[in-house]
């Protein structure tokens, strides 16, 4: 398994910059680790620092007036989140939770935004990741409505393995349901039903993936289409 990387330019959109736009960014980054479960905000929350995760991933939910919550994006070492305070004081719309032990390169929203408005590059930047996140919520949001709790389930194990880069990964069925909007007993019955086709092992809140051809088989299409759009898009920094 790959070690937890501790560098800034270990995130993508990072290490995609042009070393003068990075260079701008660097003398205000702190590295940071976030322990599993943190709620780093709250919707209407001020986003007083903007994250940069190097590995592990944190989930946007939005929360209904019951409390109840759905994760609408995940982002891993691909993006950003809060990059829209770099344009303005930004207050957010959503939950932002540690899904997985975490390492991150933070900076105050006050000074990216100072930085941003030197750089057009880094204005795109924020724009751009923006609607990377506005695509991947529609995404979502589409998967949720057409497609089985099953295929689901087995989506979101794969895009928790990546970020992860492991095949064992530590989770309750009470959490996972949370995030797919279901209850906790559909989970339970999906579950039995992947670990009865040989696919997972599931014991004592870890899930251990067997086969992940097959897993990705059980998924839906979701799973490539989020993995694709989670490349750096070439447009964010100005090039054709």
């Amino acid at each position: 398994m790959r070690s937890i990387p501790t560098h800034p330019l270990d995130n993508k959109l990072l290490s995609a910059l042009p070393r003068a736009q990075y260079n701008l960014l660097a003398p205000h980054l702190a590295t940071v680790s976030l322990p599993l479960g943190i709620v780093l905000r709250e919707p209407s929350d001020e986003v007083d620092h903007v994250y940069f995760p190097h590995s592990g991933m944190l989930s946007l939910l939005d929360v209904m007036r019951d409390g109840k919550a759905v994760e609408t994006a995940t982002i891993g070492r691909e993006g950003v989140v809060g990059a829209m305070a770099g344009l303005r004081p930004y207050k957010s719309f959503v939950r932002v939770v540690v899904q997985m032990p975490t390492h991150v390169s933070k900076i105050a929203s006050h000074r990216f935004r100072t930085v941003v408005a030197t750089d057009e590059q880094l204005r795109n930047l924020c724009i751009e990741y923006n609607e990377v996140l506005l695509s991947q919520a529609r995404v979502i949001a589409a998967c949720n409505a057409l497609h089985s709790v099953e295929a689901r389930f087995c989506r979101w194990l794969l895009q928790l393995s990546d970020r992860s880069n492991s095949d064992t990964v530590a989770l309750t069925q009470e959490f996972l349901a949370e995030m797919l909007g279901v209850r906790r007993t559909s989970v339970t019955a999906v579950a039995k039903i992947v670990h009865d086709h040989g696919v997972i092992n599931y014991a004592h809140g870890v899930i251990q993936i067997l086969d992940r051809h097959k897993l990705e088989q059980m998924s839906c299409e979701c799973y490539q289409t989020l993995l694709d759009q989670s490349a750096v898009p070439p447009s964010i920094f100005g090039q054709v």
